[in-house]
């Protein structure tokens, strides 16, 4: 493997930052190779865990450099398709449907997200052997945390799938600018609130590959996904949309609410997540 990393990573690497497409390709689809030969040979013999961590991570950028390389830029609007691709729901749809809808999205999505992966991601910790020590009374914070911050996400969910005219999700956004309950005081309160459970399971957890995990989460949705969501609004609601954009921070909560009118309904409207 050593010697055939020489040519398929070495040198292909060197001829890839000289621009050459064919050679990027080479270099990552080797590098993901022995990333999965390598978890694959941690997972069978509980060696060489943090090994696999760091080419997971050398795997990551090289397939972020690689699309760089064929393409020019970073295509975040492949992420924009399927249930996350933008769509106002339908205008006949009734607010029963919406709330029913969002209901189903949350257990999906937080049994998804906040469950499954977490649940693989920490068994791939133990069989790696990668536990570190976490502070006391990390836990019990945890918890503290994950309550306070699915209260959050239930509020949004309420108040958009009750006010906006449609649900959370990108495929049936809501027709109507939200600017009640949670969104008075931070523009993007779902967010907010999943990347905070996210962070406290892996406290629940001791684990800190789950808070990795969330903050991951984080970095790519704000950097990849929330850009599309704000052009749409923007296109959508104009100045309407600009005025609440200056006026309430996207991560950061207000400490006091924002005071703007919800607006009437429109029909190519959308939600101010």
């Amino acid at each position: 493997m050593a010697s055939l990393d020489i040519p398929l990573f070495v040198i292909a690497s060197a001829l890839a930052a000289t621009g050459i497409r064919a050679a990027a390709v080479i270099a990552t689809g080797w590098t993901l190779l022995v990333t999965v030969f390598l978890a694959l040979f941690a997972v069978a013999t509980t060696e060489a865990g943090w090994g696999a961590v760091l080419m997971i991570a050398a795997a990551a950028a090289s397939v972020l450099a690689a699309t760089v390389i064929v393409h020019g830029s970073l295509p975040t609007h492949w992420l924009m398709v399927g249930p996350f691709r933008i769509r106002p729901a339908s205008p006949g749809a009734t607010v029963r449907s919406h709330v029913g809808a969002t209901a189903l999205q949350i257990v999906v999505f937080w049994g998804l997200a906040l469950g499954v992966v977490p649940a693989v991601i920490v068994w791939v910790e133990t069989r790696w052997m990668l536990h570190v020590p976490v502070p006391a009374g990390a836990r019990g914070a945890g918890v503290a945390l994950f309550t306070v911050a699915s209260a959050v996400g239930l509020w949004s969910g309420a108040v958009m799938s009750t006010q906006g005219e449609g649900t959370p999700l990108p495929i049936a956004t809501a027709r109507r600018l939200v600017i009640r309950g949670p969104y008075r005081f931070v523009r993007n309160p779902m967010a907010v609130a999943g990347i905070a459970q996210g962070v406290a399971v892996g406290m629940m957890l001791s684990s800190w590959l789950v808070v990795l995990y969330a903050a991951c989460g984080s970095v790519v949705w704000n950097a990849a996904i929330r850009p599309h969501e704000e052009r749409d609004l923007e296109a959508r609601f104009g100045d309407e949309f600009l005025r609440y954009r200056e006026r309430v921070r996207c991560w950061v909560p207000r400490l006091t609410p924002v005071a703007v009118d919800q607006p009437a309904a429109s029909p190519a409207g959308a939600s101010a997540e």
